[in-house]
């Protein structure tokens, strides 16, 4: 039988050290947060060979007093704590007194501090967790911390250790976030004696995201700023445009400390939904300002999570801010083409070859019809429009339409400082989303009764989820019984559906509630069903528009909310300026 026994000192310092210090980075953080914490207004980060042979941290904070220097590489050892109530109102990234104790463990580190008003500071070193003696040191007031041989003493954890570059945008990611959650101070960052970035104190928020995500994100914020209660919202939003494939572009700061949170990140999901094509992801940089004893932030070894008390109120505190300011904004998408090239290129392309194109003009002179009619596909295409050859400019039309439909697909609409191509199935579809939503909202749909149910096979499993839903589907006129076994009954069906739609609506319907992970909420699937719904229903591309139903389809895209992107989150038109073809045309 094997006996209890206590683990030796150097053994718990590296496991210690294995839940906080994962990578090179980890020690960035860290010392980087330290030094925040002491009030620190310059950064100066020098980084070799990813890290691993060295972090050099120098800053101008207040400092270490000589006397304190040993306890610094203590386990448990701080200066930002005093009792256990003090937990529950941290006020500083840095509390547990972990950091220095276990980075200590696993490298070389030599700490050099002198306090502001001390004529002389105090060095000390740790290798391995063994501490040396304290000697003087005649360097400038703040501390500098050197970090060498990182895992010297621990092998495989060395070896586990990614490439030079993946560790380096590891350490990258980190600086960059502290810069963004404390704009206050100025950031120099370099590896292997080259500059990486530098940040000055001047630049702000904007800046900074400019400098570190490039100019395209920067021209594309929206800022925002709500306040609820105790609760400060401040940040930027990102036009959808800038979508990404992965969250990671999400930055979320509460009291200047980034943190992970599910919750958060779902109700900023939430509030781009529709503008956002599945699979996207919005790019946001948010930062909530609570009163400490609001938040828990003891519940991470890397304090990368937190917990709040009342998590509902941010929620919907993010979830309406977001989605307000998303309604305000002008989101139409934008086309800017490099400048035109002399020759027999355009946009840096070959000439296309002629190609005859279908135009279907229209003067916008008709009257549009009402909503509640819907704009029905024209089947009729026995008259061909006029036809434009690309090398034949006189056989283009002599009046210019203010209005033309392209391909049976698009329209292109003249504005007054522009043109705006039309997606007309994404319109259509947007508006139909909007309409259908409002009228359930006040109970308003029509629902369309069968004289003989039409019966539908699915699956058992996806049976069954239909009718634990039935009630939902209820809501959007979709009537449906149980036949038995794996048949459902369809008795009735929103009457603004097209004819032969119902059964077709009934399994994709089942068919999303299947493909869900989880069970989504009662609005969330409605949400999603009226989209299924508006895509069903929409004009598509290859239907030929007449003059009215163009009007008509132009004329709805001012009475609806997120007119610019689908309900799945395409965008519906794209605007090109009157200014961009001038120069294109070399007129400016």
């Amino acid at each position: 039988m094997s006996r209890i026994r206590q683990l030796p000192l150097e053994v718990t310092t590296k496991i210690a050290a294995g839940e906080v210090i994962e990578r090179p980075a980890s020690v960035v953080k860290e010392l980087l947060e330290n030094s925040i914490d002491a009030g620190a207004t310059r950064m100066d980060v020098e980084i070799e060979q990813g890290g691993v042979e060295l972090i050099r941290v120098v800053d101008d904070g207040c400092g270490i007093v000589a006397e304190d220097l040993p306890l610094a590489f203590a386990s448990h050892a701080t200066s930002k704590l005093a009792d256990a109530e003090d937990l529950f109102r941290v006020q500083t990234l840095g509390f547990r007194g972990e950091a220095l104790a276990s980075i200590g463990g696993v490298a070389q580190v030599t700490l050099q501090s002198r306090p502001t008003g001390e004529l002389v500071g105090a060095e000390i070193e740790c290798h391995g967790g063994k501490i040396g003696p304290l000697r003087s040191w005649n360097g400038a007031a703040g501390t500098r911390m050197d970090v060498r041989h990182l895992f010297f003493n621990t092998p495989v954890r060395r070896r586990f250790l990614k490439a030079t570059g993946t560790e380096m945008g590891h350490i990258a990611e980190t600086v960059t976030r502290l810069a963004l959650a404390a704009p206050h101070v100025s950031w120099k960052l370099s590896h292997n004696s080259r500059d990486v970035f530098q940040v000055p104190a001047s630049a702000g928020l904007r800046e900074r995201l400019g400098l570190f995500f490039g100019s395209e994100i920067q021209e594309m914020l929206i800022p925002v700023e709500a306040v609820h209660g105790p609760a400060r919202l401040t940040g930027f939003i990102a036009d959808p445009a800038c979508d990404r494939g992965n969250p990671r572009m999400q930055y979320l700061f509460v009291n200047g400390r980034w943190i992970r949170d599910r919750s958060l990140g779902h109700a900023l999901q939430e509030a781009y939904r529709g503008l956002l094509m599945v699979g996207r992801h919005c790019v946001a940089f948010l930062f909530l300002e609570l009163p400490p004893d609001l938040v828990d932030v003891n519940v991470h070894p890397t304090k990368a999570e937190v917990r709040f008390r009342d998590g509902q109120a941010l929620y919907h505190l993010v979830l309406s801010t977001v989605r307000d300011k998303l309604r305000q904004a002008d989101l139409t998408a934008r086309l800017t083409l490099a400048p035109a090239q002399p020759g027999t290129t355009w946009n840096g392309h070959a000439w296309p070859a002629p190609q005859r194109l279908q135009v279907q003009e229209s003067l916008l002179a008709a009257s549009p019809r009402g909503e509640g009619q819907a704009l029905a596909p024209r089947p009729d295409r026995s008259q061909l429009a006029p036809r434009v050859d690309a090398n034949a400019e006189r056989e283009l039309p002599s009046l210019p339409p203010r209005a033309i439909q392209l391909y049976d697909a698009y329209l292109v609409v003249e504005t007054a400082d522009g043109m705006l191509v039309v997606d007309q199935h994404a319109l259509h579809e947007r508006i139909l989303y909007e309409a259908w939503k409002e009228r359930i909202r006040n109970g308003e749909l029509e629902c369309q009764r069968l004289l003989v149910p039409e019966p539908v096979e699915v699956p058992v499993e996806q049976a069954a989820l239909a009718l634990e839903h039935r009630e939902l589907l209820a809501k959007l006129g979709l009537g449906i019984e149980d036949f038995g076994g794996n048949t459902l009954l369809v008795t009735s069906y929103p009457a603004i559906l097209p004819k032969g739609s119902p059964v077709q609506l009934l399994r994709s319907a089942v068919e999303h509630l299947a493909s869900k992970d989880r069970a989504p909420t009662a609005e969330q699937l409605l949400d999603d069903l009226l989209r299924l719904m508006a895509c069903k229903a929409a004009i598509k591309a290859g239907d030929h528009l007449g003059p009215d139903e163009i009007a008509s389809l132009l004329e709805h895209r001012h009475l609806a909310d997120h007119t610019h992107h689908c309900p799945h989150g395409r965008p519906t038109a794209l605007f090109f300026s009157k200014h961009e073809l001038d120069r294109q045309f070399k007129r400016v």
